[in-house]
């Protein structure tokens, strides 16, 4: 279950009742999040919950709503990120379905951030600026309402509340300023009478139990991919409903915008995140507004692929969006501050100069590609993953860049993003990839399993393949990917693929190394998202950055399990990109952190092969050993 269930006069018995041990509310929680979600609630959160969760449920007993349903900790659908309580119950006015969102704050006092209305400070609160609750909730109500089939054209159905019930109103008293609408609403304590009108307002004092069950049990609306929609997000307007502290970042780099151009002044803004935390939604969403606003704006990044596939897609038809994608090392000779915002995708791929062996001698410098970056722009934008740094030279890092922006006296805003949207919003699947790798502290632990995502061994390349196709047959996007651990050769004269990548008797070409089309397959930069790409097997290089339904990985020799953990092969591998320069240690972290960026690719689910049997019998005792067709 998606979330804590309980009506309204249960809960509130529950956390009343003086024969359970103190804070038994937030506890019983935290337990239901442990065995549905995987998640491990801190200390802090299960102490709001005792404190939050019994003055709502209060206030809807006493509002005569007892029997209204209290969906605490509602985990939004193909996402880790949890709204506090969804209400659900009848609608007084229609006798259909009736959804209300509340964001429980405890604050006692807030006010907007440098006069932005959309950014607020909390007194005594450590972290700098928050997102204004009332667009919190806002966010959750959108998002809710398009995923969920049970309230497909019924938009008006979900409402929002943002709840400060320890505040008063003269000290947020500036918060209500951006309260446009009746969907979404501020209350605090002071208008706690207010509350309960609104309350009985939405809901008559019936049974929510019917209500609960379509939005627990009602299909979900599939995933808007980033790539399908990036042309209209550049180009029209705002796609994407941006969550929490998806939609902080969003405001924080806008305000710095504003505020630099009238203080003339420069900020550094760094956003961090997981794969599928939603870096590249936030950099679209930025590019699309700030351009559409008349700012001088550019998208770059490290990676050919991802940039050309957006050129592709965003720029089609469009020679002026085309050239709004850059690469890094476009800017060696660039005015400083000649641009108002450059936004840095998967910015843990800047290197440490923009020079290579083909840049002319007259502009070879020692200068760093980072403060080429910084210097482009009066706002420049970082999104970074550092488990995504998987070549010799890479150096995108969030102390790097702090380090070289303080050093100049620039302002720094960090935001880290905890939503997960890519594996079907799996937390818990990451945080098992992470330890699988010995990237997070702890051994490899069995798969806990998750409702949302689907991990499986498979015993072949071949039913993996299989597996696959039938996922592609089914209107699914699919791809396999593997370790880089067989010869990557040039295309053949005859324009066709040799098929290095063999285990035992299946055989499969890697990619296209160039960049156009061999036969039936696609330039190496459009596999992950061009048609005939599933026929060859993909890199870490080609699949960084995209994401697809279904995932397959071949873990090839350079990472085997011995003794229960997974260790590294050097000597196994075919990147060269490790070479002599590249130490032992580096190598070790480069090889882990190219399987985490392969194993976190899938939206839907990922399959798992190994031709080494030890690692194989590994990954199905902890997966189990049955197949995705049984």
């Amino acid at each position: 279950m998606t979330a804590f269930r309980h009506s309204a006069e249960s809960l509130a018995k529950l956390a009343t009742d003086v024969s359970v041990p103190e804070r038994r509310l937030g506890e019983a929680v935290a337990e239901h999040l442990r065995t549905t979600m995987g998640v491990n609630p801190s200390p802090s959160e299960r102490r709001s919950w005792d404190r939050s969760l019994p003055v709502l449920a209060r206030d809807l007993v006493d509002a005569g709503l007892g029997h209204v349903e209290m969906l605490v900790e509602y985990r939004l659908p193909l996402t880790s990120k949890r709204a506090d309580v969804v209400l659900a119950g009848v609608d007084r006015r229609t006798g259909g379905d009736a959804y209300v969102v509340v964001e429980l704050k405890q604050w006692s006092g807030a006010e907007p951030f440098e006069g932005d209305p959309r950014l607020v400070l909390v007194e005594s609160a450590p972290g700098g600026p928050k997102l204004h609750p009332v667009l919190q909730v806002q966010g959750y109500c959108e998002y809710i309402a398009g995923f969920v089939g049970a309230l497909e054209g019924r938009d008006d159905a979900i409402r929002g509340v943002a709840y400060l019930h320890n505040a008063a109103d003269p000290d947020v008293q500036d918060l209500y300023n951006d309260v446009l609408d009746d969907r979404t609403r501020l209350f605090t304590k002071t208008r706690r009478g207010a509350f309960l009108e609104y309350l009985r307002e939405q809901f008559a004092p019936r049974s929510g139990a019917g209500a609960a069950d379509r939005l627990l049990n009602g299909a979900v609306r599939p995933s808007k991919q980033l790539l399908s929609l990036a042309a209209r997000e550049v180009r029209d307007r705002e796609q994407f409903v941006l969550l929490s502290e998806q939609r902080l970042a969003y405001e924080i780099v806008l305000n710095s915008v504003e505020r630099a151009r009238r203080a003339d002044s420069k900020e550094v803004v760094i956003v961090t995140g997981g794969p599928g935390s939603g870096k590249s939604v936030i950099a679209l969403s930025l590019l699309g507004e700030l351009s559409r606003r008349g700012r001088r704006v550019l998208h770059a990044t490290g990676s050919r692929s991802f940039t050309e596939t957006m050129r592709r897609i965003a720029g089609r038809g469009s020679s002026q969006v085309k050239s709004m994608f850059k690469y890094f090392n476009s800017f060696m000779q660039a005015d400083r501050n000649g641009l108002e915002v450059l936004i840095c995708d998967e910015a843990h791929r800047i290197r440490e100069t923009s020079q290579n062996r083909y840049t002319p001698a007259r502009l070879r410098s020692d200068r760093r590609q980072i403060d080429e970056l910084i210097d482009a722009a009066r706002v420049p934008v970082f999104l970074l993953d550092e488990h995504q740094v998987v070549r010799p030279g890479e150096l995108g890092s969030v102390a790097e860049i702090r380090a070289h922006a303080e050093a100049r006296g620039f302002r720094v805003h960090e935001i880290s993003l905890d939503g997960q949207f890519r594996c079907g919003g799996s937390r818990a699947y990451e945080d098992w990839v992470l330890r699988l790798l010995g990237l997070r502290g702890g051994e490899p632990v069995p798969w806990a399993g998750d409702d949302r995502f689907e991990v499986s061994p498979v015993q072949s390349p071949q039913e993996l393949e299989a597996l696959l196709r039938a996922k592609l047959t089914e209107g699914y996007s699919a791809r396999m990917t593997a370790g880089f651990c067989w010869p990557w050769s040039e295309p053949r004269k005859d324009d066709t693929l040799a098929c290095d990548v063999r285990i035992g008797d299946w055989s499969r070409p890697w990619n296209v190394k160039g960049d156009r089309a061999v036969g039936g397959a696609p330039a190496s930069a459009l596999w992950a998202t061009a048609d005939g790409g599933f026929e060859q097997v993909g890199c870490v290089y080609t699949a960084q950055g995209f994401e697809y339904d279904w995932n397959g990985v071949i873990i090839g020799p350079d990472l085997v399990v011995r003794g229960g953990r997974f260790v590294t092969v050097r000597a196994a591998s075919k990147d060269p990109a490790l070479t002599r320069g590249t130490t032992d240690a580096e190598a070790d972290r480069l090889i882990r952190n190219t399987y985490k960026v392969l194993l976190t690719r899938g939206m839907l689910g990922t399959l798992l092969f190994s031709a080494d049997p030890e690692t194989q019998s590994f990954l199905e005792e902890l997966l189990g050993s049955e197949s995705l067709e049984e």
